[in-house]
This record gives structure tokens, C-alpha cells and sequence, in this order.
């Protein structure tokens, strides 16, 4: 699918619509400090959002930089337009839509080989969970959506209406680490054969009363793990991470800095993991006194643990709570296993 660049004309059509996307942009100051920006630098940010994160890329380059910031989501771009064109940053920063696992595709029709820096924020947006009409919130009526694309044809109301016990089961399971994953998918099965399930809190309601009552007494919403499992499916979430995981190295300058926030653990697994790799890649047995695999390190991580937000923070944004940052540097000239 070719790149698409979102045009202002489809942008004030939307505003016209009252399109007011609003994002809380997780740990900010940490993702700044953690891309070393250069004023002269070309970075991208994969998960636009409402500009939060990109506009302070923007602020920190010079006449000679550029930002790209991509978004599947087109009210998404629209805030970020609104931004760019009140920064009068039109020039340096880039609006792209397209979803971030065609991350090298999108470098190569912007005729860009290498970049400085790279921001992923993989959590859902503050916008996209507090708009009924996306229907990602269990906590407002609204209809079983979850698409942060518009234009994709699978939403949750189909998995939750057309998909098998057993595939529910295995969703809740495996993207919600959701302990009563069998007796929530049967029961969902059970109740549409009288009618389909279309509403966000039907369908928590559901869940909730498939669970044990001790469980429905824990401190999170009953049907989080569900809600989140079935966004993921929905999103081809974990599969888009993986690919960006797999691709964002091998397209940074030296000594330039892939940032991932993560907000769930399923996520930052695979981002550790994939960091981890990078750092050592070697694959020879450890009994082994040297490496004889040839395989070299990519750089390094910057931070040994996760970066996680502050008191402060998390008390103002509740969604900070759970996020983590971890950051990797290219460096091949120094890290090199003999």
C-alpha cells in the first residue's frame, strides 16, 4: 500500500467537524533527554498522537532538521496539523499516515536512509479512550469499534460476535494474561445466541459477571484485560511491534537512539527481549570460551532498567502509571564482541 500524506484540505474538513483530539504525552522530558536531540537531526515519531511528543521534537531542531511523525489514525493528524501549522514548522516536520510497521517502507519514499532518532509511544491514546464513539472504553456505552484505523474492516464487534469460543479464549489468554479466559468466552457465546453484543458495556458487563465474585473485588475494572486483549487483535498490535522492533535498528545513523514506551508487559517483552539482542547477540553456548558465531552487537541500551514516571507525574496522569522507557543506542565502532 502506498504512502499516504495526509492532505490539509481532509484535515479542515475534519475540524470542521469538531475533531479535538487531546494527549497527555508520557514521560515527555525523559523521552527528550533519552533521543538526544540534535538540532540538525532527522527523527521520526511512529505514534503521532496529538503532536505531544512530536511538537517537542520540533522545538528542539534547528533550521536543518526534520520530523516525521506517523499516525493511522487521522484525527491523529489533524491535531498534529493544527500544531504544525501553529509552530510555522510546515518545513521540518513531515505528517505521514500509515501504521508504524511499514516504518522502512515509509523511509524509502521519503528517499531517507538513515535517521538520528526514533519515538515509539505504544499505548492507546488519551482521545481514542475517552471518545465513546471509538469504543475503546469499557467505562462509556458506545459501539464495539477499537479500529485505530477507520478504514480497516475488522473491529471488535466482529471478534466478539463472529469469533469462536476457543479463538476468544486464546485472545484473553495470550494479550490479556486474563486468568478466566474460558468461562468469559463461553459466556459471551452464550449470550449472543440471543442477539449480537454491539455496545462497550454490554459486553463488560458480560465479562464481569463471568468472573468470580473475588475477582470482580480487584483494584483494576473487571473487563480491562478482556478490552485491552481485544484491542490488540483488532490492531494487529503485537505483530506491528515486532516488525518495528525488527526494522528501526538497521535504520539509525550512528549513535542514534531508538525510545519505546511501553504499557503493558506482552509489549515491553518484546522490547527487551529485542534489545537485549541487539546488545548480544551472540549465540555460541556458554560453555564456550570465545565467540565464534560472528555475530556483533548493534550498540547498547542506555538505561539498565526501564524508565518509569515519577511520583508526580503518575499522580497527575494516570496513565503514566504503568509506562515504561527504555532506550537503545546504535554504537557498532564500540561495541563490538571479539
Amino acid at each position: 500500500m502506498p504512502i499516504l500524506r495526509i492532505s490539509v484540505s481532509t484535515l479542515k474538513d475534519m475540524e470542521s467537524q469538531d475533531c479535538n483530539f487531546h494527549h497527555l504525552p508520557v514521560l515527555f522530558l525523559e523521552c527528550m533527554e533519552g533521543l538526544a536531540i540534535k538540532k540538525d537531526g532527522i527523527y521520526v515519531d511512529c505514534t503521532a498522537g496529538g503532536g505531544g511528543h512530536s511538537s517537542g521534537i520540533v522545538e528542539r531542531l534547528g533550521e536543518g532538521g526534520r520530523l516525521i511523525s506517523l499516525d493511522k489514525d487521522d484525527e491523529a493528524l489533524a491535531a498534529c496539523e493544527k500544531r504544525r501549522a501553529a509552530m510555522g514548522a510546515q518545513e521540518k516536520w513531515v505528517l505521514v499516515k500509515s501504521d508504524f510497521s511499514r516504518f522502512g517502507e515509509v523511509l524509502e519514499e521519503l528517499n531517507i536512509e538513515k535517521v538520528d532518532g526514533v519515538l515509539a509511544d505504544l499505548g492507546v491514546s488519551s482521545h481514542q479512550i475517552d471518545t465513546p464513539d471509538r469504543g475503546f472504553s469499557y467505562m462509556q456505552e458506545g459501539p464495539l469499534d477499537m479500529r485505530m484505523n477507520g478504514e480497516q474492516a475488522l473491529s471488535a464487534e466482529t471478534v466478539v460476535n463472529e469469533y469462536k469460543e476457543a479463538d476468544l479464549a486464546r485472545i484473553f489468554r495470550d494479550y490479556g494474561e486474563e486468568r478466566y479466559a474460558g468461562r468469559i468466552a463461553s459466556a459471551i457465546v452464550s449470550e449472543r445466541k440471543n442477539g449480537p453484543i454491539r455496545s462497550t458495556t454490554e459486553l463488560a458487563e458480560i465479562i464481569k459477571n463471568a468472573m468470580p465474585f473475588k475477582a470482580r473485588k480487584e483494584d483494576q475494572h473487571p473487563a480491562r484485560r478482556c478490552f485491552q486483549a481485544i484491542r490488540i487483535e483488532v490492531n494487529n498490535e503485537l505483530a506491528s511491534v515486532s516488525k518495528l522492533l525488527e526494522v528501526v535498528p538497521s535504520k539509525l545513523k550512528q549513535n542514534g537512539r531508538f525510545a519505546v514506551i511501553s504499557f503493558h508487559s506482552l509489549e515491553d517483552r518484546l522490547v527487551k527481549e529485542a534489545f537485549r539482542k541487539l546488545e548480544n547477540p551472540c549465540t555460541c553456548p556458554r560453555e564456550f570460551p570465545v565467540c565464534v558465531c560472528g555475530k556483533e552487537a548493534m550498540g547498547k541500551q542506555v538505561n539498565t532498567k526501564p524508565i518509569v514516571a515519577s511520583k508526580k507525574e503518575a499522580m497527575e496522569n494516570k496513565r503514566s502509571g504503568c509506562a515504561k522507557l527504555r532506550v537503545f543506542e546504535r554504537n557498532e565502532k564500540v561495541w563490538r564482541w571479539q
